[in-house]
């Protein structure tokens, strides 16, 4: 008989603040999104804390009065883990440790975990030790602090290292070592890359868990593993397709978060090689989520940063079958419209029609709703790469139309 698994969720909270640049809309949307990572993590939110601060306090993040308040909270519900949704200094770090007597984490420290999860390859793996290992060095002096010899002063003098310097020493040479790891590998994956000749490559990029996994099994007929969490995937996955007679190689890649950790940017640069490498983008995007347009602004974002910005770009609006818009009574005159008011046909009329006709689709990737659209328009845009690469295979690959035109007869 199988025994039933029992998964065990961690309590925890989370901790955010309004601040000047952050609105309490904002911060709402920022703690949903932590949430979704904690449940991804393995951890189940009990209570979300908040404060109005004109800036996160030096010492504690938060003020001294919401401190014990958490610490409060924290011994009377045997919450496990205090998460915040901003990167804590380590000083930050130590100074809370010493008031609340659990695992205290930041948002970084939480994307972290998730990726060790989600590495399945080797490269993975090495990548994201390296970002670990960056993320540990400033915050190893509150480990050993009672082994601390650095002060100098009356009985402070001696001979040896201290353990703390031994720490520092081993973790600066773990990171020369992945570094050079990851050189070694990142060799290995331009020849592989360069190996596939001249096909016209194509890339999925786009927020988390906006369904290009889906997008990608549903086009290449492939297995890739599909979660609704955030990070299912973390290895790049390169597949040939062939739409009607024409092949090309389709690459899903790690999708992007907002606050996205420098050191994870630094760390899967490499990863992200298959996105600068690209002939072409297909930006997905989740058109169900309320903070879309917000997930684009920072996919474009990491795009800039990653200098791939200016490559030939197709909008994918999926998840439309999930897609629910506010609705206003008829009889009520005080509601103002606003964009979460928007249905999909007003959608269509606004930033996006700019886009142009052939740059945004609107699909669902589960559904297959408009996916012959969707093969319609990336057929054109692969066969225009094609063609001005190799004129001569114009004849090869007639238009989309008149290719199914060829198959029925």
């Amino acid at each position: 008989m199988l025994e039933k698994e029992v998964i065990n969720f961690e309590r925890t909270a989370i901790v955010g603040i309004v601040t000047q640049n952050q609105s309490e809309e904002k911060l709402q949307e920022y703690l949903d999104e932590l949430e979704f990572l904690t449940f991804t993590a393995g951890g189940e939110v009990i209570k979300r804390f908040s404060q109005k601060m004109e800036r996160p306090n030096p010492k504690t993040f938060v003020g001294t009065g919401k401190i014990d308040e958490i610490n409060l909270f924290v011994k009377e519900n045997a919450i496990s883990t205090v998460i915040f949704d901003d990167e804590l200094t380590p000083s930050q770090q130590k100074n809370i440790s010493r008031i609340i007597d659990c695992k205290i984490l930041d948002r970084t420290n939480l994307i972290l975990d998730i990726f060790a999860q989600r590495a399945e390859t080797s490269y993975a793996r090495t990548q994201v030790e390296l970002a670990q290992c960056q993320y540990l060095l400033p915050r190893l002096s509150g480990l050993w602090t009672h082994l601390e010899r650095q002060k100098g002063g009356i009985g402070m003098r001696g001979p040896g290292e201290t353990e703390i310097e031994t720490d520092r020493r081993i973790v600066r040479d773990r990171i020369s070592l992945l570094k050079d790891k990851i050189k070694t590998i990142d060799k290995q994956m331009s020849i592989q890359r360069s190996n596939r000749g001249a096909m016209v490559r194509v890339a999925l990029v786009g927020y988390t868990n906006v369904g290009k996994s889906t997008l990608m099994n549903a086009i290449g007929k492939s297995d890739v593993f599909v979660e609704n969490k955030l990070f299912a995937t973390l290895d790049t996955t390169v597949r040939k397709v062939v739409i009607k007679n024409l092949p090309f190689l389709l690459s899903d890649t790690v999708g992007f978060i907002r606050k996205l950790p420098t050191q994870l940017v630094d760390s899967f640069k490499s990863t992200l090689d298959e996105v600068r490498e690209a002939d072409l983008l297909l930006h997905v995007v989740d058109i169900s989520h309320p903070d879309f347009e917000d997930h684009i602004e920072s996919v474009n974002q990491t795009l800039l940063e990653i200098k791939s910005n200016d490559k030939p770009t197709i909008m994918v609006f999926n998840k439309i079958d999930a897609y629910k818009h506010l609705t206003i009574d008829e009889d009520d005159l005080i509601t103002e419209k606003t964009r979460k008011h928007y249905t999909l046909e007003e959608w269509k009329q606004t930033w996006m029609s700019n886009v142009g006709e052939d740059k945004a689709l609107f699909i669902s990737a589960t559904q297959k709703e408009n996916f012959e659209e969707f093969r319609e328009i990336v057929y054109e845009a692969v066969r225009q790469i094609h063609i001005t690469r190799f004129p001569y295979n114009k004849f090869l690959y007639p238009d989309y139309k008149d290719a199914i035109e060829k198959e029925e007869e």
